[in-house]
């Protein structure tokens, strides 16, 4: 999701990335509840993630959370949410409550917050027994989604994926001169094609980033983690991520999701005409979400042909078949 503060200081961007073990485990200590020293870091391009071994045997992870992206009301939207869910006995991970009474503190000026350690795996792909499991799970998420809402959460649209991903790219002078004017059409005339399609749409408060790897599943059934994209957003928004793939096997996973979520909560089929432009939105936030990470040594590392012609040749080659299927709607 797009920062809520582009004018971050600097200072406190590089104690972000300088931020020491030592004061990672002195941050999760207590009065009664102290480190051993053990810790694991734990893949995260975003934050800053820790697992960390407790003196009474226990583990917990500290998420450490990069300046400038949410604020302080943000997060605190997310955990409300997640502790209106647990309230309903859907297994999420949430936050605990720390020294200072609430489920966010600071380190050096970072803001972080701790969760249980949770056991389980993250399914490579799921079988239709744990789709149906899921989209009743899903369904209960969204009748609760659907109770409230916040204004420190932003809306999934066109104009926040879309449009202000746009601008951040061409304003930054992000696309190579060769490719730039190609992109920019190509991103305008799809967000003219999919700008209807949303109309009548209902929005709540949705997990966001619904993929596989945000869930671990136990002989218990699954757990939904990281709330951190909670938007939001069309119900379809986390049903599409649940079951990406837009071909015959997709489509039938799909159904079978969407008939455990029935059980529960009514879902139009109407609804599925997002998938694809949802799909052709994360593309174009992906590609900016990299631009506006590109200063972090991490990023360039990861992503070393972010930024070449081929890159966005490539990424307009892909938003052009999007704009396809979604013709085929």
């Amino acid at each position: 999701m797009n920062d809520t503060n582009s004018t971050t200081d600097p200072s406190l961007v590089r104690r972000f990335h300088r931020l020491t073990p030592e004061e990672v485990l002195a941050s999760a200590e207590t009065d009664d509840r102290r480190c051993t020293g053990r810790f694991i870091i734990l893949n995260s391009y975003e934050n800053r993630v820790y697992q960390l071994e407790m003196e009474d045997g226990t583990w917990v992870v500290g998420k450490y959370y990069r300046p400038g992206r949410w604020s302080l009301e943000t997060i605190l939207a997310e955990h409300q949410f997640l502790f209106e869910l647990a309230a309903e006995e859907i297994p999420v991970a949430c936050p605990l409550r720390l020294a200072n009474g609430s489920t966010v503190d600071e380190v050096e000026g970072i803001r972080f917050s701790l969760y249980e350690r949770l056991g389980g795996r993250a399914p490579a792909e799921l079988d239709d027994a744990q789709l149906s499991v899921l989209g009743r799970l899903l369904a209960r998420i969204h009748n609760i989604g659907a109770l409230k809402t916040t204004p420190h959460r932003h809306t999934l649209s066109c104009e926040t994926f879309g449009e202000n991903n746009l601008r951040f790219l061409l304003e930054n002078d992000t696309i190579p001169a060769e490719a730039r004017d190609i992109y920019a059409q190509t991103v305008e005339v799809l967000l003219q094609r999919i700008r209807p399609l949303f109309n009548d749409v209902p929005n709540h408060r949705i997990h966001g980033d619904c993929h596989l790897g945000n869930l671990l599943f136990t002989d218990a059934g699954p757990t939904f983690l990281d709330f951190d994209d909670m938007a939001i957003g069309p119900a379809v928004q986390d049903v599409w991520l649940l079951t990406p793939s837009f071909d015959q096997d997709g489509r039938r996973q799909r159904e079978i999701l969407l008939d455990a979520y029935s059980q529960f909560r009514p879902f139009s089929p109407t609804w599925l005409r997002l998938v694809e432009p949802l799909r052709a939105l994360r593309f174009i936030h992906y590609a900016t979400w990299i631009a506006r990470r590109w200063e972090d040594p991490i990023f360039k590392r990861t992503f070393e042909h972010f930024g070449t012609l081929m890159y966005w040749q490539k990424e307009i080659q892909d938003l052009r078949e999007q704009l396809a299927r979604i013709d085929e709607i």
